[in-house]
């Protein structure tokens, strides 16, 4: 578990904030649990929509999660602003790792780290189908390693 320790902000090519609210806070004063899973899931959705232009109503294939994970490290709280980063650990042929951390305001080690895997599907059968070449190239912009 030490190795996610060491991940840093400049290991993300993709770098997102969250802000974070009142009511995030649990009653111990820190995020709630599945806050962070909400963070992870956001960045995701953001890469998605963002770089990789993905449109989940039209586009002929589309990623569905069929996985993800959240390691906690030390505690956020309101009012931070979290910066959310995200790379692509492993890319194979329908599917996409992308390894996550949340970083509090003036940290540099991880509050939390974590994945998110993506298999593509296709619209019509939702059978896992390949990744469509201009979409794994945009993955690969973002730290994968083929």
């Amino acid at each position: 578990m030490s190795e996610y320790l060491d991940w840093r902000r400049d290991d993300f090519p993709y770098l997102t904030e969250v802000p974070t609210r009142w009511g995030d806070n649990d009653m111990l004063g820190h995020l709630n649990n599945v806050v962070y899973n909400r963070m992870i899931e956001t960045i995701v959705v953001r890469f998605t929509m963002g770089p990789l232009r993905i449109d989940w109503q039209t586009d002929p294939c589309y990623p569905i999660v069929v996985e993800s994970l959240c390691r906690f490290h030390r505690s956020l709280s309101f009012p931070e602003t979290v910066t959310a980063g995200l790379r692509a650990g492993r890319l194979g042929g329908t599917s996409v790792t992308y390894e996550i951390a949340l970083f509090g305001e003036d940290n540099e080690a991880p509050a939390s780290t974590g994945h998110f895997v993506h298999v593509f599907v296709d619209r019509d059968g939702h059978r896992s189908m390949q990744i469509p070449a201009d979409i794994r190239a945009r993955i690969e912009q973002h730290g994968i390693k083929a």
